[in-house]
């Protein structure tokens, strides 16, 4: 396994990779989870006499989104309750220049590194760690820590290439995500699991139910995914309607795995028996799922029948694993399945795991406490990749790193 910053003592040179990427409007960063999440590990970091350097990334070439972390630098210190320092240079004279003139307990952030040509191409570790970038920063640094689990499912260079070059080690969000998103795996439960399934990403929740298996015990169904499911068990839903493009594509791609899953699990897939809509006053309405059911326009959500009877599933469960979203919630008409859900899990005594970026999203949006779920992910496609047992290349590199240091080979 990897190691983590307790093992890491105290006034190194840290390089920490997080994950500051956040919604961009007009220009301006919004503040968002990610910012709190990471600060534990900055200020835990300088509070042990570290020169703290950070990398993050924010958005994509191309993209709108894609801008500088000058305002980052500027939010972060808000929840590191401490000054963090900008440069807009990533590894070449400017960024080492600032990076060496840190004193302990200062912090410094890098400019966005997919603005680097070596940070985004899918690579091998191995490749990575002989880029310019990585060779060019490494030598300033004693050790390496990776907090960004949200994008660990990535083989870039921030996240891969540093680990076989230096002592690597695991932040607080990458130790606590990993623990908790494992944890249908690697924890037994002295009762039923429960897992409630939602969103637009049909395929990615039907490879999650396909991987687990044996591991859940009831299958809770909404969003897009539930509708998929009511059209293969014969009810006229489940197809695009009013210009979407969401359902039909995805239902020409797992067709068959959906049959299979109704025809080997149906006893334990529970699907909506009520769906939402908007009537012609702009109000929430909801009609039962029955025989003659017609999908004549959007539905966007589950009924209050169907948020009864999955709170009755909950409140029965030892475990609760949630991935995606029952409604479009973000339309407080039809919050009623997502949030409806959140807080039978919220007031059950059970473990439980809210993933999903559109699903942790929900909580904030509704003012529900944090405090009452055991663990609110801030990962999207590295939770599906937890979920579903595949690796994450930001963990086996931590992984890897570790035991290239218990075995003697040097770093």
């Amino acid at each position: 396994m990897f190691k983590t910053l307790d093992e890491l003592g105290s006034g190194n040179r840290v390089l920490v990779r997080l994950d500051l990427n956040s919604p961009v409007e007009d220009g301006i960063v919004k503040d968002n989870r990610r910012f709190a999440r990471h600060a534990r590990t900055v200020r835990e970091l300088v509070e042990d006499g570290h020169r703290v350097v950070v990398m993050a990334h924010q958005g994509r070439p191309g993209r709108d989104s894609f801008v500088s972390l000058d305002q980052h630098a500027d939010l972060l210190a808000e929840y590191v309750e401490t000054p963090v320092g900008f440069v807009d240079d990533i590894h070449g004279d400017v960024a080492i220049d600032a990076i060496r003139s840190l004193d302990a307990g200062e912090v410094l952030l890098l400019e966005n590194v997919r603005m680097c040509d070596d940070e985004l191409p899918e690579k091998p570790a191995a490749e990575h760690a002989d880029s310019e970038f990585v060779q060019s920063l490494a030598p300033e640094f004693d050790c390496y820590v990776n907090d960004a689990y949200s994008a660990a499912h990535r083989s870039h260079a921030s996240l891969v290439g540093f680990p076989l070059v230096l002592p690597a080690y695991a932040g607080r969000v990458m130790e606590a995500e990993y623990e908790a998103n494992t944890s249908i795996a690697s924890r037994e439960f002295d009762g039923q699991v429960t897992m409630v399934l939602g969103g637009a990403k049909a395929t990615d929740v039907i490879d999650v139910m396909s991987a687990l298996d044996e591991a859940i015990d009831h299958y809770l169904l909404g969003g897009i995914v539930g509708e998929l499911f009511l059209r293969a068990a014969g009810y006229d839903v489940g197809y695009d309607v009013g210009g979407t493009e969401l359902y039909d594509h995805q239902w020409e791609d797992n067709e068959d795995r959906i049959r299979e899953l109704l025809a080997e699990r149906g006893d334990r897939i529970t699907l909506p028996v009520d769906l939402a809509y908007e009537n012609d006053d702009d109000e929430r309405a909801e009609m039962p799922v029955t025989d003659d059911i017609e999908k004549d326009f959007p539905l966007l959500d589950v009924g209050s029948t169907t948020v009864e009877r999955y709170g009755d599933v909950i409140e029965d469960s030892a475990a609760v694993f949630v991935k995606g979203a029952l409604g479009v919630f973000e339309d407080e008409r039809f919050s009623t399945g997502t949030v409806g859900v959140l807080e039978t899990i919220a007031t059950t005594d059970c473990f439980s795991v809210i993933g999903g970026g559109d699903t942790s999203r929900a909580i904030e949006l509704y003012g529900l406490d944090e405090e009452y779920f055991s663990h609110v992910s801030i990962a999207g496609g590295a939770y599906v990749r937890a979920l579903t047992g595949q690796s994450l290349p930001g963990v086996d590199a931590l992984t890897r790193s570790c035991e290239r240091v218990e075995s003697g080979v040097d770093q």
